[in-house]
């Protein structure tokens, strides 16, 4: 499979049209490689680090030529590229080695094994639905059935095991013990969804990057908040992406092991 071939297979699936107004989502640097057959580096979000991993794959005998990201590279129309400056420098890179940079960000946040889709796999979800449907089959977020249902304190423990996340923040609550039937789910930055989790039902709400007045809002909404962190929310459709990848065909995909979650926490 080409990289020409891949590009429109994923955009048969997650087509960029889909991406909101504000993104971008598809090519971030195309250094003339459509035509190689794809040899791919997952990651969440494009660094120095994960181009320095591909280009030390490519030493190592592995001719990777495609970096497949979820964050964009470039958000903001550049005004200029400097030497020192990451994204002129990745830009540098890309087209010294022959390693393209491909971004599908809020078109990859909707689909069936999306960021969001994954998520409600992991937790066991039954009878999902987006929180906020886009089209027919689509939408942001997930909301689905705990069957059976689990205490507050065995979601938070089922999350911590599968997500690993270096911390775990919740809304206020008086009883741990607390049954919990519907769960609603939103990798990466949702906290801007809370008003349309309430009226899904959902009595908790997995997310990210959640302020300190939002887990208020929340509490105060009778909806438990629950913050696991971006990285953590969101690299596990990254690690899916890769097997489909596979099963689509590409000769060569692994997951960057150089991907990085940008916080660190204190441990005393």
């Amino acid at each position: 499979m080409t990289i020409s071939d891949l590009i429109n297979w994923f955009e048969n699936w997650a087509n960029p049209a889909w991406q909101e107004s504000w993104d971008n989502s598809g090519w971030q640097i195309e250094p003339g490689v459509l035509e190689q057959p794809a040899r791919v580096l997952v990651c969440l979000t494009p660094t120095l680090a994960v181009m320095q991993e591909a280009i030390a794959l490519q030493k190592s005998g592995i001719p990777v030529n495609l970096i497949f990201a979820h964050h964009p590279l470039i958000f903001s129309p550049l005004k200029s590229l400097c030497s020192g400056n990451a994204i002129a420098d990745m830009t540098r890179l890309a087209f010294r080695h022959h390693i393209g940079v491909y971004t599908a960000h809020t078109n990859f946040d909707q689909v069936a094994d999306g960021t969001a889709d994954v998520l409600a796999q992991l937790l066991h979800l039954k009878q999902v639905a987006p929180i906020v449907p886009t089209q027919p089959e689509l939408g942001y977020g997930r909301v689905g059935e705990i069957n059976p249902s689990c205490t507050l304190q065995e979601l938070l423990q089922q999350i911590q095991t599968v997500l690993n996340p270096p911390d775990l923040i919740f809304s206020p609550t008086v009883d741990l013990q607390k049954t919990i039937e519907r769960v609603a789910v939103l990798g990466g930055s949702g906290a801007s969804f809370i008003s349309d989790v309430v009226k899904t039902g959902a009595q908790a709400y997995l997310t990210s990057d959640c302020k300190f007045h939002q887990f208020q809002e929340s509490r105060d909404r009778g909806l438990i908040l629950i913050d696991a962190g971006h990285y953590a929310t969101e690299r596990p459709a990254c690690d899916r992406l890769v097997t489909k990848l596979q099963t689509a065909g590409v000769e060569w995909a692994q997951l960057s092991q150089q991907d990085e979650d940008f916080r660190l926490f204190y441990k005393r």
